[in-house]
């Protein structure tokens, strides 16, 4: 009688925008397909930041990549490809490091994976990737146009409220006094250091080895990026 294989190690990738949006949702179904699938969890990157970022500053996605270059996993798992970047050129070259290690990227929506059971490219994801990178990216696009449209109209117009838009007055103090809250972040950032490496130096890492306040560091950079 043979042995039981060992089950597949895989890592669930989960992102939202903003830090009044919950990843819950999509770590709960990527869970059950683990499940359903006999796939081991080996670790979940979590992150709150736009899709648009650059891939260096995506702390979620280069600790994905450090667990493929370990060997530690053999698929990554996604609810949708907007998940992974709203950037085509990111979600591209995540995917191609990904198969430089024999990793697999599985996306939950349409239900593809990006290699074959014998380890080749499967083409059609790889078509599918180009297209659904390519809507993201213009549904990004779209959705800053709308909003700007709207700012426009009102700042024109005025509100219902009566309201003026625009920045609140105060609001560079804050973010100076922000910045002041979290100067050890900003002194790390300032010697070079990542986004992930600059949260385990200063904050620490979690009982999965993952760094604490990502979401912070992420935060401050933006604010010293808004500042500079």
């Amino acid at each position: 009688m043979k042995p039981k294989a060992a089950p597949l190690p895989v890592c669930i990738l989960v992102r939202v925008s903003t830090n009044k949006q919950e990843t819950d949702r999509q770590i709960h179904e990527l869970e059950k397909v683990a499940n359903d699938r006999g796939w081991k969890v080996a670790e979940i990157c979590e992150e709150k930041i736009s899709g648009s970022a650059k891939i260096e500053d995506r702390a979620a996605l280069m600790r994905a990549l450090e667990l493929a270059q370990a060997g530690a996993i053999k698929k990554v798992l996604v609810h949708e490809i907007s998940r992974v970047a709203r950037r085509s050129s990111v979600a591209h070259t995540f995917v191609e490091k990904l198969e430089e290690c024999g990793v697999s990227l599985y996306w939950h929506a349409q239900g593809v994976e990006t290699l074959l059971p014998n380890g080749k490219r499967n083409p059609s994801a790889s078509i599918m990737l180009a297209i659904l990178a390519e809507m993201a990216r213009a549904e990004k696009e779209t959705l800053q146009e709308r909003i700007k449209s709207g700012l426009d109209n009102a700042r024109q117009h005025g509100t219902k409220s009566g309201r003026a838009i625009g920045r609140p007055q105060g609001s560079t103090l804050d973010q100076s006094a922000f910045l002041a809250k979290h100067a050890d972040v900003v002194k790390r950032l300032k010697q070079g250091n990542s986004i992930r490496d600059t949260a385990r130096l200063v904050f620490g890492i979690t009982d999965k080895g993952m760094p604490k306040s990502v979401s912070t560091v992420q935060r401050v950079a933006a604010a010293m990026k808004a500042a500079a």
